[in-house]
């Protein structure tokens, strides 16, 4: 069978585009296709419209706040951002304050960022500790959490001075990332993460070095915003200058427990267009290395497909050695876009980017995206990109770190903060999105879980 031949394929209760599937693709990789990449759930999520209050009822930003944000596992900061004992940093959501400070080389805590005294922020900056002291009164505390010293302790005989230590709150790794959760009696992260463990395993996010960390606000909801990279289907009309090289129709959705994900094929036309491009076509839209001559030019009885993926490794040996030749085409040329809930998306395998959504300040009409480039590295690790903050005015034209991915990150932002605008009238005459079966099954499994965690 053709690459480029159709598939009849049906999942259970869910139809397909008449398009290749992603399996079909995967079986004329050039090389084994691992295990994670030949799931295929296809599971129903639900065919029910989505609610627009939640986007835009303040209500709903209250129930975030105690029945999600002070539940759930969240990507606080990276390991890197902390490398030497005593090296702390804040972590915000909404109306919650969080100190992250390393107490010993492997071993960091998190702490409430308020005094026990009259309740002033105990860190605003990013520093490295001795002790944390609170500029106010002096109150201190060591960095572990204990109380240390209070000024005129003969002024306070109510205290009991072994009862002030610091609320904790709990701290885990994954991936190089560092997650904080606010419930005592929380699951532990690797239970929580499920499946995504061995997603990932063999691509190592710990082991890369930050190489670009944007953080941009936009006008609307945390969930209006992730939802616009959750599924394939804005491709078309969104971004029509990459139907050439993004195979949309032909995207695979999967959920595993908490995390869900969408396998896009790169170097495959999609099914919306009229006519076939030719492999020279695919490569010249495609963002991806191009050869030393700035072009493109594919090897006669080979698909781009298969000719990016020999280029795309040679580029990562020189950064991780003969593990390169174990890559499949799938594995250095697809997106491998990941939903964790609530709000962290990392992509799978070498796509070196990671994004985090949530609620700008304590804003339900507002919220940041940040963006991570998560590069592998040879030799001593590279300080981690500083982030550079883009306000609502600003564009992410103006990251020019982000290369290409600035220009299809625009057209994202213009969508997002219209469709914000746009349910105020739509919801006049209507209560809820209607969404598709397939394509947002990202979108439908995490209101799913949201419902469980709001009880709604």
């Amino acid at each position: 069978m053709s690459k480029r031949e159709p598939s009849d394929l049906k999942a259970p209760q869910l139809r397909r585009s008449p398009g290749t599937s992603y399996q079909r693709i995967l079986d004329q990789d050039s090389r084994p296709v691992p295990d994670h990449l030949r799931i295929d759930t296809a599971v129903f999520v639900g065919d029910r419209d989505i609610p627009i209050d939640r986007y835009m009822d303040r209500e709903f930003h209250e129930l975030e706040k105690e029945k999600i944000w002070r539940k759930v596992w969240q990507v606080a900061l990276r390991e890197e951002e902390i490398p030497s004992v005593g090296d702390a940093r804040v972590y915000e959501i909404n109306d919650i304050s969080i100190i992250l400070v390393r107490v010993a080389p492997d071993t960091v805590k998190g702490f409430y960022n308020a005094c026990l005294h009259m309740g002033r922020r105990l860190l605003d900056r990013p520093c490295n500790l001795q002790e944390i002291r609170c500029p106010y009164h002096g109150f201190t505390w060591n960095t572990d959490g204990r109380l240390k010293r209070i000024y005129s302790m003969w002024d306070f005989p109510q205290i009991d001075a072994r009862k002030l230590n610091l609320p904790e709150v709990k701290v885990a790794r994954w991936g190089g990332f560092i997650f904080i959760n606010m419930d005592p009696g929380c699951e532990p992260l690797d239970v929580y993460l499920g499946e995504l463990n061995r997603h990932f395993e063999k691509y190592a996010l710990e082991e890369r070095y930050t190489a670009a960390h944007v953080i941009k606000v936009l006008r609307c909801n945390w969930k209006t915003a992730q939802e616009a990279f959750m599924d394939a289907y804005h491709v078309v009309a969104t971004h029509p200058q990459i139907l050439s090289s993004a195979g949309d129709d032909n995207t695979q959705y999967d959920v595993f427990g908490n995390c869900s994900r969408a396998m896009t094929p790169v170097g495959t036309p999609s099914p919306h267009l009229s006519r076939i491009p030719s492999e020279e076509d695919i490569a010249a839209n495609v963002y991806r290395p191009r050869d030393s001559s700035g072009g493109i030019t594919v090897p006669a009885g080979m698909t781009y497909r298969e000719y990016g993926a020999r280029v795309a490794r040679e580029e990562l040996r020189t950064m991780i050695g003969e593990k390169a030749d174990e890559l499949c085409d799938a594995e250095v040329m697809d997106s491998f876009f990941y939903t964790v809930f609530p709000n962290l998306h990392p992509f799978m395998s070498y796509s070196q980017t990671v994004q985090l959504f949530k609620p700008y300040e304590d804003r339900h009409d507002m919220c940041t995206m940040e963006i991570l480039y998560l590069r592998p590295f040879k030799g001593e690790r590279p300080a981690p990109a500083k982030p550079h903050f883009l306000g609502p005015d600003q564009s992410f034209l103006e990251a020019t770190e982000l290369g290409a991915s600035g220009a299809l990150l625009c057209q994202d932002a213009w969508n997002v903060e219209e469709v914000q605008r746009g349910m105020r009238t739509l919801r006049v005459n209507k209560a809820g999105l209607t969404l598709g079966l397939y394509h947002h099954t990202q979108v439908r499994h995490f209101h799913n879980l949201y419902e469980r965690y709001l009880a709604l």
